[in-house]
Parts: structure tokens; sequence; C-alpha cells
């Protein structure tokens, strides 16, 4: 079993005086897909926004490859390897595409390799090389989606986390969304996922966590969780 590439250690997180997370530990290992499972407000978004650094934990400890995160600030962890792609997409809407994508590559661990990476984008989905010079506000919703995806891998990251990335999608686009998702594990990728479709998140990851008011309620293989007579009735309708 490979060592663990991220770890959360008992993390408290707050908005304010609105405490979200209460003693949140998992670990990500490198090379697998892991999901991040539980119902609206949960606080699986919260989860990613500490591990970027956008919400550093009151307490607890979140570790990357050994070393903690408390001192790096959210600009220079992507420059370690992580990169997130936000619930919403948020991309710049009066950017092109390609400026989008550019902007991606702004670490000094990326910026020399931004044409390669461009390339590899550009070949992941071939939409994004025909509308490159389009404004990312024009965009439908599965573009915008395909260009966020990419402006994350024009940062080189080691552990890409991914917010809904198929919130407001036709199902078509789901399963491509999901099919990248696939595709970049198989290539070595380390993904931290959240997601609704909880049917295509199982399929997709190796384990899962379940969250449920800011605490662990389950961890599990993906097999085990779809199998939980406890998920099936809460998530999966069963």
């Amino acid at each position: 079993m490979s060592e663990p590439l991220l770890q959360l250690d008992a993390i408290d997180v707050s908005y304010g005086d609105v405490q979200v997370l209460f003693g949140l530990s998992l670990e990500v290992r490198e090379g697998e897909v892991v999901t991040l499972l539980g119902s609206n407000g949960a606080g699986k978004t919260t989860t990613l926004r500490a591990i970027s650094g956008l919400r550093p934990p009151r307490a607890g400890e979140i570790r990357y490859r050994g070393r903690s995160l408390a001192t790096i600030p959210a600009a220079a962890r992507a420059d370690l390897g992580i990169s997130l792609v936000p619930e919403g997409r948020e991309l710049w809407p009066q950017l092109t595409v390609r400026e989008n994508l550019d902007l991606g590559a702004y670490g000094a661990r990326a910026r020399p390799h931004a044409a390669r990476n461009l390339e590899r984008v550009f070949a992941m989905f071939p939409r994004l090389a025909e509308r490159s010079g389009q404004l990312a506000g024009s965009l439908s919703g599965g573009e915008q989606q395909m260009c966020a995806i990419g402006r994350a891998l024009m940062s080189e990251p080691t552990l890409l986390m991914l917010d809904e990335p198929s919130l407001g999608l036709s199902p078509l686009l789901v399963d491509q969304v999901m099919n990248t998702i696939s595709e970049l594990h198989a290539g070595g990728m380390t993904i931290l996922l959240v997601e609704q479709n909880l049917r295509k998140a199982l399929q997709v990851a190796q384990r899962g966590t379940v969250i449920e008011t800011g605490r662990v309620r389950l961890e599990g293989t993906s097999a085990e969780l779809a199998a939980n007579p406890e998920i099936r009735a809460a998530y999966l309708g069963i």
C-alpha cells in the first residue's frame, strides 16, 4: 500500500463563529481516486478549501508528502502540486479560453512547461483548441468545465481536487467529465473528488469518505459504500 500523499489530521474549520468541520481526518494515497460524499452543507467544499489554503483550519494539521501546510499560503500550494477545480468553475469570463489556461501556469513550477501542458490540454479537450480565442464566459456549461479542468492541469498538479464537476451538466456531459477523470487517473493522477452524483463518483473512485455535519461518518472502498444499506437509502435512493 502506498504512503499517503495527503493527510488531514483532526482539522477544525470555521467561517467566523460558525464551525463547519469538527476533527475531520482523512488521507489520500498517491495514484488513487478518493471521493468525498455527503449532503449539501456537510462540509465537503470546506474540506477542499482547507486543503487548498483558502480556509485554513483552526485546529489539526494538513500534511502533503509528509510536510505540514500550516505555513504555506494558498498561492504557493499550486507549486507543491495541489490544484483545485472549484464548484461553479470560476473562470475569468471576460478573458479568452487561452488566457484562462495560461493563467493556470502562472506558478514557477509550471511556467517553464506551459507550452507542453497546453498541447496536452488541447489534446484532451479538442473543443478548447477550437474555442481558444473565444471569451470563456460565452462557452457552454460543458465547455466551461473543460476549461476549468484544463486550467488546473496547466499547473502540473500531483493532486487534482474537483468540486462538483458535473453540476448543471447534461447526462452526456456528465459521462464525458467522468471519463476525463478516469483518463487522468489512468495517467497516474491522484484525485480527490466531491460529486453529488454518487453513482458516478463511486464508479470512478477506489475509496470514499462520507461526511455528515462536518464529521467523518463512514469510510470504505467504493464497492463497500455502494453496497452499504445506509448509503443506498440516504444517497442512492434504493
